[in-house]
């Protein structure tokens, strides 16, 4: 009795343990082998260009996995995949051998095409009695794809392998295109076959939202081809490329080489992709140099510090606190603060700096958003780096005047540049346009914000003339197109080589607007270390930023100056039909033509050019009348002056008027009758006398 009471006691505790304590733990287990899950992978949002253009999207791709309980040979089932999979076969033997698990999961993202090959064997295999691929099962998938392979390659950034975002917008804005899992839970039996009659749950995945950027595809591409030029022809080190809307502060292009196509990423070398998934333009800060002297300026005739008319003398050196600051090349001599700038001379704006003082140079600059992130909407920001105001020195001042002693990141300079041409507003920049549900609700979106305004319209306006003139007569001669007023300024900066200012290598730099009187696009091209020819940023930057320009220019439908000049002499030719003679000459007359009258008539029905049509300024609109002549004597005709006149050219004027020409003799016209400024009849003879001159003479015909 009581070895049983023992046992019972035993049997109650071991109860209690699996049925109370492991309750949960066991229902899980026992729930996990009568059922399979199987996880639905939702459609990843796409990201698209500011018309729609698709940038990144999600193809279809398949799973291949398997069930080990269902594997009949495992050795086989591993040597007949390892080929088609591109797999080792010991890892599919291993994966396929498994029973403890009652789906693994073989390769994600095979193409259709090794989908379609593993159907047909599975298929031939069954025909012939064969269970050598039994358990093998195909799910789909989506693999991440990039249209245009390498384009806007640390924008957009890459995913991993199971479509989480790794870099760029592609990570930071992951909760909006990755979209939310879905499920099938179904009833099985030990085998991992589904039962006939089981139970059936289908939760449906969510799909990701879209992304529109502000990025133009075609600009982009324009900045793309530039860049691989621009790093061959130089046999650079690097190529940076930005593009942006100088008043709405949208970046249109953003590039970056070296890159990689984000299709075929080097995930085998991890510190490789790790270094080229970096976006330089937003994380890397640099000494500008030479373009920073459009901000000196702007706050040095914003403050009345100086003027575009006041003159500087550049002996090639200046020495502030005992250091010596040379010009970039031979002295300069006299100049006006307008061709210090067009010369690029340092030591004006080392005087510009030292005048602007610490405090009024510092409080400009922050205005213009350095030594602090722009907010751009692109992961990774840097501030830039300027010494502390309470540390700065003369010598400091007088560097950081013409661009060294300061460092900044490219968004932060084309920024702040903007702001110098806009109208003085520094305009918060941003990439993402808007973001859409997959019901096309929107769920966020962007707009222009004016984040400060550093210096005043006047300020700006005064700026925009000085850059054009830098274009046209100065460094940036590079940049200059043909038939569009552009604006810009050149840099050519020091790069530091283990701490210690290098005298072999620099950074070459342009930013330009255009066009320069209503700026509708501004470029920054940055080239790091040429290696071939001159390095000097109007040499190796400035052609490329020309290149991508012009291009724009005309993609954006701006016309040139001389179009846009013959464009304004166009006017429009009113609509004269149904008016009395009289009245139609006075409308032509007022909308700046003139007129001929084909024949003879009181009331106009005809014209040509027709009513609406464009042309020329003191152009002939020519009348057609109805052929009736009014009887009345209440309407008249004042007799032209058709004095020294050629034949021709006074049978015009007569003929315009509505009257007829009588001529007597050849040469120019010396008298006529009725005399002019009489007042005649329409259709009335004007009797016009010519003669031959003695002398020589010009004929106005």
């Amino acid at each position: 009795m009581g070895l049983f009471v023992v046992l019972f006691l035993m049997l109650a505790a071991r109860l209690f343990v699996l049925q109370i304590i492991r309750s949960e733990e066991l229902q899980r287990r026992a729930q996990a082998q009568w059922t399979s899950e199987a996880v639905i992978i939702p459609q990843r949002g796409d990201i698209l260009d500011r018309n729609g253009y698709p940038l990144a999207m999600s193809a279809s791709a398949y799973i291949a996995s398997v069930s080990p309980r269902q594997v009949e040979d495992a050795e086989l089932f591993a040597k007949i995949l390892a080929p088609v999979l591109n797999m080792d076969e010991d890892v599919l033997l291993s994966r396929a051998s498994d029973i403890s698990k009652g789906g693994v999961v073989l390769k994600r993202q095979i193409t259709r095409d090794v989908a379609q090959q593993l159907r047909t064997m599975y298929s031939e295999y069954k025909s012939i009695g064969s269970g050598a691929l039994n358990g093998l099962y195909l799910e789909e998938d989506s693999k991440r794809f990039y249209p245009m392979g390498a384009f806007a390659t640390q924008l957009l950034g890459l995913t991993t392998i199971d479509g989480v975002g790794q870099s760029g917008l592609e990570a930071s804005l992951n909760k909006y295109l990755s979209g939310e899992t879905g499920e099938i839970l179904s009833e099985i039996d030990g085998r991992g076959r589904s039962l006939a009659y089981g139970k059936q749950e289908y939760i449906p995945a969510a799909d990701g939202n879209t992304v529109e950027l502000t990025i133009d595809y075609v600009i982009q591409s324009f900045a793309e081809q530039a860049a691989r030029e621009a790093i061959e022809v130089n046999a650079a080190l690097g190529i940076r490329i930005i593009v942006m809307d100088p008043k709405t502060g949208e970046i249109l292009a953003m590039c970056t080489k070296p890159d990689f196509d984000p299709n075929d990423p080097p995930r085998g070398d991890v510190s490789r992709l790790t270094e080229l998934m970096r976006n330089r333009i937003v994380t890397d800060s640099y000494e500008p140099g030479s373009t920073f002297k459009i901000l000196t300026t702007a706050a040095a005739i914003d403050a009345g510090v100086t003027n575009t008319g006041e003159g500087f003398y550049c002996s090639g050196s200046v020495s502030v606190d005992g250091s010596r600051i040379r010009c970039w090349g031979n002295p300069h001599g006299a100049e006006t603060m307008a061709e210090a700038l067009c010369n690029s001379c340092n030591p004006v704006f080392v005087e510009l700096g030292l005048r602007l003082g610490t405090e009024r140079l510092y409080g400009y600059l922050e205005n213009f958003g350095l030594g602090s992130k722009t907010g751009v909407d692109i992961s990774g920001e840097a501030a830039g780096i300027m010494i502390a105001e309470s540390k700065v020195k003369r010598v400091d001042l007088a560097r950081i005047g013409f661009g060294q002693s300061v460092a900044v990141t490219p968004i932060q300079l084309i920024t702040a540049c903007c702001a110098a041409v806009n109208g003085g507003n520094l305009m918060k920049p941003y990439v993402v346009k808007r973001i859409v549900s997959h019901d096309g609700s929107v769920i966020e979106e962007n707009a222009p914000m004016i984040a400060a305004q550093p210096i005043s319209s006047s300020t700006s306006a005064t700026m925009r003339m000085l850059l054009e003139k830098v274009v046209s007569e100065g460094g940036g001669r590079n940049a200059y197109i043909e038939g569009y007023r552009i604006g810009g300024k050149t840099g050519t900066a020091q790069v530091y080589k283990n701490g210690v200012v290098s005298s072999e290598t620099h950074i070459g730099s342009f930013i330009g607007f255009a066009p320069i009187d209503d700026p509708k696009i501004a470029v920054l091209v940055i080239v790091d270390e040429a290696s071939k020819g001159s390095d000097f940023g109007s040499v190796t930057a400035a052609p490329f930023a020309r290149d991508i320009l012009e291009k724009s220019l005309s993609y954006l439908g701006v016309v040139k100056e001389s179009e846009r000049i013959e464009a304004a002499r166009h006017k429009e030719v009113p609509d004269v039909c149904g008016m009395p003679l009289k009245e139609a000459r006075q409308a032509l007359k007022d909308a700046g033509f003139k007129c001929l009258l084909e024949n003879s008539g009181t009331m106009i029905i005809d014209q040509m050019p027709k009513a609406g049509a464009a042309a020329l300024e003191n152009s002939v609109v020519m009348l057609y009348a109805d052929g009736v002549v009014e009887s009345e004597n209440n309407y008249y005709v004042e007799v032209p002056d058709v004095s020294g006149m050629s034949v021709s050219a006074a049978n015009r004027m007569i003929v315009s008027e509505g009257l007829n020409m009588r001529i007597s003799g050849s040469g120019v016209a010396v008298s006529q009758s009725p005399t002019a400024g009489e007042l005649v009849q329409p259709t009335a003879t004007v009797t016009v006398i010519f003669e031959t001159p003695s002398e020589p003479m010009t004929i106005d015909d």
